[in-house]
């Protein structure tokens, strides 16, 4: 086969096409085969033992081969498989499998001349996550159209199947036929598409992935439904990002380790909920300063605490801005340098704002490392395909990585502020809503849970990457969003770090993090607040409790407070201006900010 030579971007190669993406290349459409088949010795191995660990035992994180200049024949590259295999004739309409030949080298043209086309409708699994091709000479000579012979289930003429348009059948699918010439046999795309089309006619589900063998001991009993190509939904993308920095152990796994070595906790544990077990917590409690409570939690605690590895990850990062804000001016040399600053007494924010903001984090540098866990198609309820498919076990799976290098800004909300907030009757109602449409939901359950915190956080970071577009230099669908709000945990955590990263060793260049200092971050933060306020679509957008995919979104649409769905780790769902600003009878986490301004309480 002739090879192709075509550059992707990195961090495309990730995501959208990562292990498993069909991807059209120079009029050919190929698929990317599992991480077995790459080249270690030109997959450098990226360091992140944090990410590793949350990934699964035994793996290797490796990031696909990348040049330089222009490529050559030995250029190191990832290998990518023609999908789906069956193609057109662009000149003579034959549709076939069959690859032409030039001068004695295989090239993707008919014997006639013409181009060949991929067709556009392939196979997809829709529980099973596998994709194939659909046997079009099979297809053509299904079905229960009127004055067919049965002679036609016999048809040997597989070199004279065609692909044409007939206009006497109507516009549409009806129009594009399969047809052939030897048994004059003509079926329309029509039939492909509707329901169950392809189990009536006894196409079965094979099983694997394009580039690998026929396995017949594993049967896939999952029905297949046909859909074409490039639809979204056939590759839903599994991955996981980490800031690789220094992590700190959060406040109550120390608490927790402190209590299971008190001389008293063992007889705590063999007591097992008796009359002596509130004595003895109270005890512990007294001499570590911790609260019976606690004490209780954890000898009753099981051994699973279902954490999933996105919160899992996101506590040691937490633990670790925490005390970079308590450092002040961070003079270090690695790839994590914070300078932490807490809100003078005296500052001239508005009460409102001072209150809640309780600290800022200027993220001088910052090392981000994202890799593919695998993919799902068709379903996101689907089986999780792995990276790495191989069998070998004397090699290490290999799971997509790339690294890239940032600055950002790090903001950290009061905690007894924001817990009063959200108890309020009114801001728990109002959650409640995304919280219901997440659970009726079959997908959405992969999102973050909707409390008022997170939604309130979410769409404040939301508001401020829209406002440093325009004052950073950086485009905003170039900013990312990391939120850190959740109370379900034993550390509570309320803050938003916003920061952007590039594949290169360098990093940025300062635009974004020179925006956190005090001068500059309050107009900000105000002008952010201020552009929310009153939104282009209002009053539909601030009234309406039904926006966005799925409805997870209520009072945020695209004239206020939706960004790029690469920035936001939810796609631009779970939302809500009114528990940032307020509205009606739902009282804002920072609702009487811009009365305070407006009313000169700032000089």
């Amino acid at each position: 086969m002739e090879r192709i030579l075509h550059d992707l971007r990195l961090s495309e190669t990730i995501t959208p096409f990562g292990v498993g993406a069909v991807v059209d290349v120079l009029g050919e459409s190929l698929i990317a085969p599992d991480t077995s088949w790459w080249d270690r010795k030109s997959a450098p191995e990226i360091s992140c033992d944090r990410l590793l660990a949350r990934l699964g035992p035994g793996g290797v994180l490796r990031q696909p081969p990348s040049h330089s200049g222009r490529a050559t024949k030995d250029t190191a590259h990832l290998l990518y498989w023609r999908f789906p295999a069956w193609r057109f004739c662009e000149q003579c309409t034959t549709l076939s499998k069959t690859t032409g030949t030039y001068k004695g080298r295989w090239n993707n043209k008919c014997k006639c001349g013409g181009a060949l086309v991929p067709m556009r409708y392939v196979a997809v699994c829709q529980k099973g996550s596998h994709i194939q091709d659909i046997p079009w000479f099979t297809w053509a000579h299904r079905g229960h159209d009127a004055g067919v012979t049965e002679t036609v289930r016999f048809c040997r003429a597989y070199k004279e199947l065609k692909f044409v348009r007939s206009s006497q059948h109507g516009e549409g699918l009806s129009s594009l036929r399969v047809h052939c010439n030897g048994c004059k046999r003509s079926r329309p795309l029509s039939d492909l598409v509707s329901k169950e089309s392809l189990h009536r006619d006894n196409i079965r589900c094979t099983a694997t992935q394009p580039w690998e063998e026929p396995k017949p001991d594993h049967a896939c009993d999952h029905r297949l439904v046909a859909v074409q190509r490039g639809a979204t939904g056939n590759y839903i993308a599994d991955r996981l990002s980490a800031l690789d920095i220094p992590e700190e152990r959060p406040q109550s796994e120390q608490n927790a380790d402190r209590i299971r070595g008190h001389e008293l906790f063992a007889r705590i544990v063999d007591d097992n909920g008796g009359p002596k077990a509130e004595m003895l917590a109270e005890m512990i409690a007294d001499d570590l300063g911790v609260t019976p409570e606690d004490v209780l939690t954890i000898a009753t605690a099981g051994d699973d605490p279902g954490d999933t590895p996105l919160l899992d990850l996101k506590d040691g990062e937490w633990a670790a801005f925490l005390k970079k804000l308590d450092g002040g001016r961070d003079h270090g040399v690695d790839d994590f340098v914070v300078d932490g600053w807490k809100m003078p007494a005296d500052t001239t924010w508005p009460p409102a704002l001072a209150d809640r903001l309780v600290g800022v984090g200027q993220v001088r540098r910052v090392r981000e490392v994202r890799a593919l866990r695998g993919f799902r198609r068709h379903d996101a309820e689907a089986d999780l395909i792995p990276a790495h498919l191989g069998t070998d076990r004397k090699r290490l799976p290999i799971y997509p990585a790339v690294q890239l290098f940032g600055e950002g800004i790090f903001l950290r909300f009061d905690e007894n502020r924001i817990s009063d907030w959200e108890n309020l009757p009114e801001v728990r109602s109002r959650a409640d809503i995304l919280v219901q449409r997440r659970k009726a939901s079959q997908w959405a359950h992969r999102l973050d849970a909707p409390e008022p915190r997170f939604i309130a956080l979410h769409t404040i970071a939301h508001l401020l990457i829209r406002r440093l577009a325009f004052a950073s230099g950086y485009a905003s669908a170039a900013l990312q969003e990391r939120i850190y709000a959740n109370s379900d945990r034993p550390d509570h955590t309320a803050g938003i770090l916003i920061y952007t990263a590039a594949g290169d060793v360098q990093g940025t260049l300062g635009g974004l993090v020179r925006l956190g200092a005090p001068d500059k971050l309050f107009p900000l933060l105000l002008a952010a607040l201020n552009d929310a306020d009153v939104c282009s679509n209002d009053p539909v957008c601030i009234e309406s409790d039904h926006q966005g995919s799925s409805s997870l979104n209520l009072s945020a649409c695209h004239g206020c407070a939706l960004v790029s769905e690469t920035s936001c780790e939810t796609s631009n769902r779970l939302l809500d201006r009114q528990l940032v600003l307020g509205g009606g009878n739902v009282p804002g986490f920072l609702d009487t900010v811009l009365d305070e301004v407006r009313r000169g309480a700032i000089v």
